[in-house]
């Protein structure tokens, strides 16, 4: 919890704008986060239906996308949110996401990596472990990765973690259903990742 400490910056506050349009009052929330161009944005679409509200974090241009899923036999929020490399933010980007991350408790943060690039991305994985964050790891764009030649092998790696780690090729829909089952197991349950 020491990193917890030293990422909170401010009293609490309202983070986030809510657009009417989408209403997610009261639902249990799900946020993806990640470094830019990891597949967060179709991970959104596949977890989410056809409603999606975006609006800008107050004071700034950063934007936020909300929807609604139905994991785990309910309605949950979904919540894309802007790249980032670390919980010590440099960029207004990562400022926006630790404060979401930090304010408004998610149920669930789907880390999305890229499996080619996976050793530069699981330092915030153990980031958003340290700050207490209940983590799915989501090893995304894992056809690129294959044609390389990179073999992951994410049961091992979910066993070193202590988390869910899940397989998946975004764009073609492959290991989705899993991605959703588990989510969907975690939010019926309640259950903390962290305390696997």
């Amino acid at each position: 919890m020491k990193l917890l400490t030293k990422l909170w910056p401010f009293k609490s506050e309202k983070s986030y704008q809510q657009d009417n349009s989408v209403d997610t009052h009261g639902l249990k929330k799900v946020v993806l986060v990640g470094s830019p161009n990891v597949g967060k944005s179709v991970i959104f679409n596949r977890l989410t239906s056809v409603y999606a509200t975006v609006s800008n974090y107050p004071g700034t241009t950063v934007m936020v996308t909300r929807g609604k899923g139905y994991l785990g036999g309910e309605h949950v929020e979904v919540v894309d949110t802007p790249g980032m490399y670390s919980l010590l933010p440099v960029t207004e980007e990562e400022t926006v996401t630790r404060r979401l991350l930090l304010s408004e408790h998610p149920e669930i943060v789907i880390h999305v990596v890229d499996a080619k690039n996976l050793s530069r991305t699981l330092p915030l994985t153990l980031q958003l472990l340290e700050a207490g964050l209940p983590v799915i790891l989501d090893v995304n764009i894992m056809d690129e990765a294959e044609r390389m030649g990179l073999r992951i092998n994410t049961e091992k790696l979910s066993k070193r973690l202590g988390i869910p780690v899940i397989a998946t090729v975004s764009t073609a829909g492959r290991g989705i259903k899993n991605l959703k089952k588990v989510v969907g197991e975690y939010v019926a349950a309640g259950i903390r990742t962290g305390s696997l």
